[in-house]
C-alpha cells in the first residue's frame, strides 16, 4: 500500500484575515461594529482612518432619526457633525448595488449630502430599511458594516429626546437634546 504525503505547506492554508471591528465606547454604553472591508472597500477605510487617527473621540451621537409608524425604529447619526477641521477630503460612493450590501437592522453607513461627499459621519440603522438601499433614480446610502454588539445602546440613543420644531431639511426634529457623546473609538482587530 502506497502513502501518499501531502507537503505540510499544501496541508496548512492561511487562516482568512477577520473582518475589521471597531469599539464605539459612548456615554451610554459601547457599541462595537464589524466592517465590510472586501465588499466595501473605500468606505471601510475611510471610516477605520477617522479612527486610528481619534477624529471621532470627543465627538458625539447628535441625530435620532425615529420612523413615525414605529418610534422604535428609525436610525442614529454621528460623528465630525460637518466639522471641517476635523475633517477629511470625500470618498468616493459606494453604493448597495455595487457592494451588495442592503440597509437591515443594525447596519452602519455613511452619511452625505450627495454621492460623493460622505466624510466623517455615519449612521447605524435600528429595524430594516431598504428605503436607504440603491435603487433606480436613486443612489442610496453606502452601506459598509454592522453592529455585532450593543443594538441596547444603539436603542437607548435612538430614544433620546430631541429638540421639536429644531434642525432643517433632514434633521428637523431630529437633533438629540442632549447629545450622547463618542468618547473614543477604537480599532479592535
Amino acid at each position: 500500500m502506497r502513502r501518499f504525503l501531502v507537503p505540510l505547506f499544501l496541508a496548512l492554508s492561511a487562516p482568512a484575515l477577520a473582518a475589521p471591528r471597531v469599539a464605539i465606547k459612548t456615554g451610554l454604553g459601547t457599541i462595537v461594529v464589524e466592517l465590510a472591508d472586501k465588499q466595501a472597500p473605500i468606505t471601510s477605510k475611510n471610516f477605520l482612518r477617522y479612527v486610528e487617527s481619534g477624529k471621532f473621540d470627543g465627538t458625539t451621537f447628535y441625530r435620532a432619526a425615529r420612523s413615525k409608524g414605529d418610534p422604535s425604529r428609525g436610525l442614529i447619526q454621528g460623528g465630525i457633525d460637518h466639522n471641517y477641521r476635523r475633517a477629511f477630503f470625500s470618498i468616493d460612493h459606494e453604493p448597495t448595488s455595487k457592494t451588495g450590501l442592503k440597509h437591515g437592522d443594525g447596519t452602519i453607513s455613511m452619511a452625505r449630502n450627495a454621492p460623493g461627499t460622505a466624510m466623517g459621519d455615519f449612521f447605524i440603522t435600528v429595524g430594516p430599511s431598504p428605503y436607504l438601499d440603491a435603487r433606480p433614480g436613486n443612489p442610496g446610502y453606502a452601506a459598509f458594516g454592522r453592529v455585532i454588539k450593543g443594538m441596547d445602546v444603539v436603542k437607548k440613543i435612538l430614544a433620546a429626546p430631541t429638540w421639536i420644531g429644531r434642525g432643517s431639511g433632514a434633521l428637523k426634529d431630529q437633533v438629540i437634546i442632549k447629545r450622547v457623546p463618542i468618547i473614543k473609538a477604537t480599532r479592535l482587530n
